[in-house]
């Protein structure tokens, strides 16, 4: 399975994800050494914008590593990186009012928000189960392989699906971060600039996981179809 002509399917997907990958530590690091022009930290922006929605509720702790921020919906925790709670770059606060972003899409109910959290569970559980059906069915030679095969790729489209919606959760935090940052005047227009792009590069990984799971997807409806 691992050897055969399918594999190369993968390789756009591969190749995008490397590429992200890069793309987002390097602009991330460039834009990290650069101080934006209010001099104000990633967890003080992330509470102003926080405080502005009404959201006082929303506690901010810091969390180790790097590139590890994300808001907890389950406790109203918004949780910055190292480099990013206390830092006062440019990646700082675009990462943080990006994780604001997030917060306020939880209290506003947005809708591909919603049924991202709503599905998690069953995407993880449909996405492991459908590997394991598939390599089951796949050396199964009969009907009943085949029907398995079947079960596992409608599983894996759970993950598909989860992908495509991902997109629009993470494109319309970073349009809230920019957006917020601007009228909140938390940077001038050199900070937004640099903001976009750091956002734009982290956004690019959301791109290479979708695509990654679309040719996941053709491989596996390629080796049934061989079958």
């Amino acid at each position: 399975m691992f050897y055969d002509y399918t594999f190369f399917i993968l390789i756009p997907g591969i190749l995008l994800s490397i590429f992200a990958s890069i793309k987002v530590r390097s602009t991330y690091s460039k834009y990290s050494k650069i101080g934006n022009s209010k001099n104000i930290t990633g967890r003080a922006a992330a509470r102003r914008i926080l405080d502005s929605a009404g959201l006082q509720n929303v506690t901010i702790e810091p969390i180790g590593g790097s590139l590890t921020d994300h808001y907890d919906p389950r406790s109203y925790v918004l949780r910055l990186s190292e480099g990013v709670y206390d830092s006062s770059s440019i990646s700082a606060i675009g990462i943080a009012a990006h994780e604001a972003g997030h917060a306020i899409q939880h209290a506003r109910q947005y809708s591909p928000l919603v049924i991202r959290n709503a599905i998690v569970p069953v995407v993880n559980i449909a996405t492991n189960a459908s590997w394991i059906i598939f390599l089951i069915g796949l050396f199964i030679s009969s009907r009943t392989g085949i029907m398995l095969m079947n079960i596992g790729i409608l599983l894996f489209l759970g993950a598909v699906i989860f992908q495509l919606i991902t997109l629009p959760v993470e494109y319309n935090a970073s349009t809230r971060a920019v957006e917020q940052l601007g009228s909140l005047n938390l940077g001038d227009g050199e900070d937004i600039r640099g903001v976009r792009k750091v956002l734009s590069a982290a956004a690019l990984t959301y791109v290479a996981a979708m695509l990654m799971a679309l040719l996941q997807l053709f491989r596996l409806i390629a080796l049934r179809g061989r079958r």
